[in-house]
């Protein structure tokens, strides 16, 4: 795609990067079959090819518009669209770079604004645990999108006191711990259970996806830095093998750092390898099979699964949970149809976008049912809290996280 830079954009890191993505555009349109906002709405705008055209247009001088920001708003950011083009069109680090240069141009009336900064300063605050305890204690009467958002969740179990030779880093969350504690210790109770331990440095906060996606960059990246810190000692003594993240959400965000920092003289290489060492949970499992396979009991019950955006598309790991799990004795199912398709949670978007967010959640639990045409499943499995909570809205099956599932088989 042809694209004749703004003179404020010429010359200009962002202005460069944006250029070269849309000059691999060939606006072929297949995109629009895979994008769950085009799939809703029909329009053209609210497509990958859309939005390509109108960050062009801003990028050529054109000004923007509430419109123009409604549109660019309403997208996932799922980035299935990534995995469907045939050029290579990296779509995600685009619209990020439009989001932001639209926001300073289109001001946003006040009330909006307030819910996307206490989204954006709340989510990774220390006060946001004591203020989910509080949610729960009175869950019977908030309102329903905001009960959808509390739900009940099996309190943490253990963490393992051994000592292991092998180590790995684990990021908590900024909102994990409190939504859902049994994951991060879950995963650690199946790592132990492999001889491997588990660490994480206090320090450690926010991945800073929360902060980036709505268009506070610059706190994202301070977020950012503040982990590499954090991590930096361990990693610099050789102690852990690699950094794992068990929600995918943060996952494909940390390895990114390296992308987000590279004009960051002081944290660019940091940044790249932290990225490398960086791995999904799941990254794990072929060589967990092995180790566990004679020390766990498999339910002999079938599991939905669904897989995040951010594991099948931000990082491109397709099937893994499912052919490792299997290899461990559990019968997991997709959806037959749309199992590519996002299920609305998306970070934040289910409380920017409720009404979209609904429709595609019912769209997923939707097919997740027919691929359980005799019996509902004994529970849905994900691998992000977000897809967990936001799906768990939606339905009366348990949702949970897969690590949760091989953690309750394993043998004492």
């Amino acid at each position: 795609m042809q694209t004749q830079l703004a003179p404020e954009y010429q010359g200009t890191p962002e202005g460069q990067e944006a250029e070269a993505i849309l000059r691999k555009c060939v606006h072929c349109g297949f995109c629009t079959a895979t994008c769950p906002t085009y799939q809703l709405l029909g329009d053209e705008l609210d497509s990958p090819r859309g939005r390509i055209y109108l960050i062009k247009q801003v990028l050529e001088g054109m000004e923007p518009t509430r419109k123009t920001q409604a549109h660019l708003d309403r997208c996932l950011t799922c980035r299935n669209c990534e995995t469907t083009c045939p050029s290579g069109v990296q779509y995600g680090n685009l619209v990020d770079i439009g989001r932001r240069i639209v926001e300073e141009k289109v001001p946003r009336p006040a009330g909006e604004a307030a819910v996307r900064w206490l989204l954006k300063e709340g989510l990774p605050s220390p006060l946001f645990a004591p203020a989910m305890k509080a949610g729960r204690a009175v869950r019977g009467l908030l309102p329903e999108g905001l009960r959808d958002k509390v739900q009940p969740h099996p309190p943490a179990g253990a963490w393992p006191r051994r000592s292991h030779a092998r180590k790995v880093l684990l990021l908590e969350g900024c909102v994990q711990p409190s939504m859902a504690p049994n994951i991060n210790s879950a995963t650690a109770r199946v790592l132990d259970a492999a001889g491997i331990e588990t660490v994480v440095a206090r320090q450690a906060g926010c991945c800073g996806a929360v902060k980036f996606h709505l268009n506070d960059q610059d706190g994202g990246r301070a977020q950012m830095r503040a982990n590499i810190d954090a991590w930096w000692p361990y990693i610099e003594r050789g102690e852990v093998e690699c950094l794992v993240m068990n929600a995918s959400g943060c996952g494909v965000t940390v390895k990114e750092y390296g992308h987000v920092l590279a004009r960051d003289a002081q944290y660019a290489d940091k940044a790249a390898r932290i990225s490398s060492l960086t791995r999904d949970l799941s990254e794990l499992l072929p060589g967990l099979v092995p180790l566990l396979k004679d020390r766990v009991r498999a339910a002999g019950r079938a599991f939905a699964y669904h897989p995040p955006c951010t594991l099948q598309h931000g990082q491109k790991l397709r099937g893994g949970v499912e052919r490792h799990m299997a290899a461990l004795g559990f019968t997991l199912r997709v959806a037959r149809t749309e199992s590519h398709l996002c299920c609305g949670a998306a970070g934040t978007y289910s409380v920017l976008n409720p009404e979209l967010s609904r429709q595609l959640r019912e769209r997923k639990l939707g097919a997740l049912g027919e691929a359980f045409a005799d019996a509902p499943p004994a529970a849905i499995l994900s691998a992000n809290m977000g897809c967990i909570t936001h799906l768990q809205g939606g339905t009366d099956i348990p949702v949970r996280h897969w690590v949760e599932l091989l953690d309750e088989a394993l043998l004492a």
